[in-house]
């Protein structure tokens, strides 16, 4: 195994992201980033706190933030530090905002949008984005992360994971090299592999942070709560394409793991 030296993150930590796929981070931003973030997203969608009879959709998606306060928010010390230690120093992009923002608002409808998948991370040129893929290298993602930018309990719409998902996707990857496959063809069955992983809910207080693997299978759900739920749910970019001649990192490392591989 490899050692991956001093960081943010303990041993523990790492191992608990290479076994599980994901790293909850509190206090990654500090809350006053969180409120200033809401009220912008606020502004943007053109509705009010306080009015919550005119909350009549159960999600509006925001695209991208490039404001001050979402690239402060992207960039505290303490989530460098993290993006160092999963990710590989050096081998990632300062981010330079947050997006995309599904909002999530009390309802007893149903937004339609919970099936379970991954986000894959390039063919972004045709239409259809079931045509989207992945790889096993997880070409142009390096992390998948979860904004809270507010509280987010059970009731709140959190995210649903899969623990230990990415390793069968991971597995499932491997043989179709280079072009991987598309988003259509790992969900055909339903990621079907990765029903007996037991799930977690993306819960926390304002200003955590989710850190996943790219190949983490999550889904969203209804809002059964009384306060919208804002979050982000960016990419970490890499700098460039993965470098065998690098030691691998903990993304790597999981992977590598999960297929059987030496490191």
């Amino acid at each position: 195994m490899p050692n991956f030296g001093s960081s943010g993150l303990s041993h523990a930590q790492i191992d608990d992201f290479i076994e599980h796929g994901y790293l909850k981070l509190e206090h990654a931003f500090n809350a006053e980033l969180a409120r200033q973030g809401r009220d912008e997203l606020w502004t943007a969608m053109g509705l009010s706190p306080n009015e919550p009879h005119t909350w009549t959709q159960p999600v509006i998606r925001l695209g991208f933030m490039s404001g001050s306060t979402f690239v402060a928010a992207a960039n505290t010390p303490r989530l460098h530090s993290a993006y160092d230690a999963l990710a590989g120093e050096g081998r990632w992009l300062k981010p330079t905002g947050l997006g995309t923002f599904p909002i999530r608002f009390p309802s007893k409808d149903d937004p339609g949008d919970g099936g379970w998948h991954v986000d894959v991370s390039f063919g972004f040129e045709n239409p259809d984005f079931m045509q989207w893929r992945a790889n096993a290298k997880s070409r142009g993602r390096a992390l998948l992360l979860l904004f809270l930018f507010s509280d987010v309990d059970p009731e709140d719409a959190p995210t649903v994971i899969r623990k230990g998902s990415h390793a069968h996707i991971a597995r499932q990857l491997l043989p179709h090299g280079e072009n991987g496959l598309t988003l259509g063809e790992l969900a055909a069955d339903g990621f079907a592999s990765t029903e007996g992983c037991e799930e977690a809910l993306a819960t926390g207080q304002a200003g955590t942070v989710y850190l996943c693997h790219p190949f983490l299978v999550h889904r969203a759900q209804p809002h059964r709560g009384t306060q919208p739920r804002f979050l982000a749910q960016p990419p970490l970019l890499p700098r460039g394409e993965f470098d065998p001649s690098l030691p691998p990192s903990p993304v790597q490392v999981a992977i590598r793991k999960a297929c059987g591989l030496t490191f």
